[in-house]
């Protein structure tokens, strides 16, 4: 059904006007806003935005958290035509700039003091910039800038607007087409300046469904809204899907409180990317290690019940009953009051994308009852390209290709997408758009894969990361540093992996610990350490990693193809790798080009066999300020192992 974003909303009200829309939590306590009170406040804040002057087709800035107002405000924009345009609230000021500046915003909605101080100090560059509106006043009170106002303030103006012409806001909804652009995202800038993607109600509203229908989803499920609202992906789960479903997003107090929230909320429809799953099973696990001899045995006893029949559960496969007996019990006794703890108790759907995860961290939630699945799409296809359906759900493949979905394979390994969720174009922008979309419609994912023999899409790398061993004793090899990277991150004590081999005689790689998972494991070791620096570089630590690494060479010599991709030396980074330094993007992906020029001394340390290196590097602090880090890093070898030949 051809619709927009506000009818939508229209709709909902109408129909369930006293049904929770939101919830958000405040001072502790939640509350929620009905169908109802939403829409009356998108009707003053569309009234006031038309006032100030916003007009169809101008992008709207948004940046902060999930909150209520912000969503309501997006919605007022579309509601008059206008675009909205979030922002990451985790960005520093400067990157704010080039969004602002490229898409010619003259109107921007801050959540708080934080952003609100963002956008001033980078005015100077956007002198375009009229009017910045804030939801939260704390810290605020003495501002006297120009332009600067409360959202309060400019609900009151659209209240008497809205009092004095009631058929302003219903004619301003009825103006627009699905067809019309809906919001613009800007993609993570791994390379150069981020890209605006356009999209239109219809690709959004599409996908959303599209999903939607895939899993059943109805009015009846919970949603709690944590991820960034600029990344596309909590944007399609708590924006497009709950204004196409109609269930209830919830806001949690804090970054800090979520892990609370979850377990309040206990949602059924739940997203986090891998890093989230490994943080909460992290948790899990360093606690078991601190409990009790008895609780710990008992744990450990019904995990290994749970993998060996768990997953068989899930999938509703054979199983034996006195294994089904002993699941029960210990669901009664671990697996039960496990789900609890961690928010899950409710959860009918979980997905995560992203980056790939780890088979046993996949098979340890799913062994415990927990049904997580995995999906692949990207800002450019709305999201939702492959999902995996209930019962055939696999570590090692994305899904199979939802509603409307079209997949081809080029001959050079890259997987093309034809959908109805595709991108309208890259803003202003008609040669990067012409690169990635062809004229009859296929989009180029730049990701190397293949469909397997049940029709499942099974991803390896990015296309331009894929490369060759040159020289050496795998001359030739296939190098793969994303595969490689991330069976690396899938052991607890490895948070970030960059790997190095293309057009080289060996593979090398640069390494940052988990400070959480392996400062527990020194603790309970006796193993003093001062920061993350000094833990990094103990003897002790490097033979942990060492293991994983030589774990991981094991894994790959199985795999005739990826069997030269072993890594043969690696270090562990004086300094967690940060978006603020550069590093990472804001959804948290290794810029291995960027890491490599910035740590070119480091690169060069693994490839001439030096033992250690000195390096000293500037950082970025969380108030803005900058120091620098100094340190003399070990560079250890790792055994590799003959390729395992195939059986004939």
């Amino acid at each position: 059904m051809d619709t927009t974003f506000p009818r939508l909303l229209l709709q909902h009200a109408a129909r369930r006007p006293t049904d929770a829309a939101m919830r958000e939590k405040e001072f502790g306590i939640w509350q929620a806003l009905t169908w109802a009170g939403l829409a009356q406040l998108v009707e003053q804040l569309a009234a006031g935005l038309h006032a100030a002057g916003l007009s169809r087709g101008e992008h709207l800035v948004i940046i902060g958290a999930n909150r209520p107002r912000l969503y309501a405000t997006m919605l007022a924009a579309q509601a008059l035509g206008a675009i909205p345009v979030p922002l990451y609230q985790d960005a520093v000021a400067a990157e704010c700039a080039f969004p602002i500046n490229n898409a010619e915003v003259r109107f921007a909605v801050a959540e708080d003091q934080e952003q609100v101080d963002k956008l001033l100090e980078i005015r100077g560059q956007c002198p375009q910039l009229q009017a910045i509106w804030f939801d939260d006043p704390r810290g605020l009170r003495n501002y006297s800038e120009p332009g600067l106002a409360s959202l309060d303030t400019l609900a009151d103006t659209g209240r008497e607007i809205a009092q004095g012409n009631p058929g302003l806001f219903r004619a301003q909804v009825e103006k627009g087409s699905p067809d019309d652009v809906a919001a613009m995202f800007f993609t993570s800038g791994t390379t150069g300046n981020p890209k605006g993607v356009v999209h239109t109600h219809r690709t959004l509203l599409d996908r959303a469904r599209a999903g939607a229908e895939f899993d059943h989803l109805t009015e009846r499920e919970e949603v709690l809204a944590y991820l960034p609202p600029a990344w596309i992906g909590q944007n399609i789960f708590s924006y497009a899907q709950w204004l196409a479903c109609g269930y209830v997003v919830n806001c949690p107090e804090s970054s800090g409180t979520v892990m609370i929230d979850l377990k309040e909320i206990g949602p059924t429809y739940y997203f986090a990317p891998p890093r989230v799953f490994e943080g909460l099973l992290t948790t899990v696990m360093i606690r078991m290690e601190d409990a009790g001899a008895i609780k710990r045995h008992m744990f450990h006893a019904c995990m290994r019940l749970a993998r060996r029949v768990g997953p068989a559960l899930m999938d509703h496969a054979p199983v034996k009953w006195i294994d089904r007996l002993a699941y029960r019990l210990g669901d009664l006794l671990v697996y039960g009051p496990l789900r609890n703890n961690l928010g899950f108790s409710r959860v009918r759907v979980a997905y995560t994308a992203g980056e790939a995860i780890g088979p046993d961290l996949f098979t340890f939630y799913r062994s415990i009852g927990i049904n997580l699945k995995q999906l692949y799409g990207s800002t450019e296809t709305a999201v939702f390209v492959c999902l995996q359906p209930d019962n055939q759900v696999r570590a090692d493949t994305v899904g199979v290709p939802i509603r409307g979905v079209e997949i081809r394979v080029a001959e050079n390994g890259e997987i093309l997408v034809r959908s109805p969720g595709l991108l309208k174009g890259y803003y202003k922008n008609p040669q990067a758009t012409s690169e990635v979309l062809t004229g009859d419609g296929w989009y180029h994912t730049s990701d190397a894969g293949f469909m397997d023999a049940q029709g499942h899409l099974k991803i390896i790398d990015r296309v331009k990361d894929v490369g060759r061993i040159h020289g050496g004793p795998n001359d030739g090899a296939l190098f793969a540093p994303k595969y490689v990277e991330n069976k690396l991150k899938f052991f607890p004590f490895i948070k970030e992996a960059v790997a190095y081999g293309d057009g080289r005689d060996r593979v090398c790689v640069m390494v940052n610990i988990d400070f959480d998972a392996v400062g527990n494991w020194a603790e309970r070791r006796n193993l003093p350490y001062a920061g993350y620096t000094d833990l990094a570089q103990k003897p002790e630590v490097y033979a942990l990693v060492k293991d994983c690494v030589e774990k991981v060479n094991a894994d790959l010599a199985a795999d005739e193809k990826l069997a030269g991709s072993q890594v043969n030396r690696f270090l562990i980074l004086h300094k967690e790798l940060d978006a603020d330094d550069g590093e990472l993007t804001r959804t948290n992906k290794v810029r291995r080009g960027f890491i490599g020029d910035k740590y070119r001394v480091l690169v060069e340390a693994l490839y001439d066999g030096r033992p250690e290196q000195f390096i000293e590097t500037q950082v970025k602090f969380e108030d803005g300020r900058t120091g620098v880090v100094r340190a003399t890093l070990r560079i250890e070898d790792a055994r590799t192992f003959p390729p395992v030949k195939a059986a004939a």
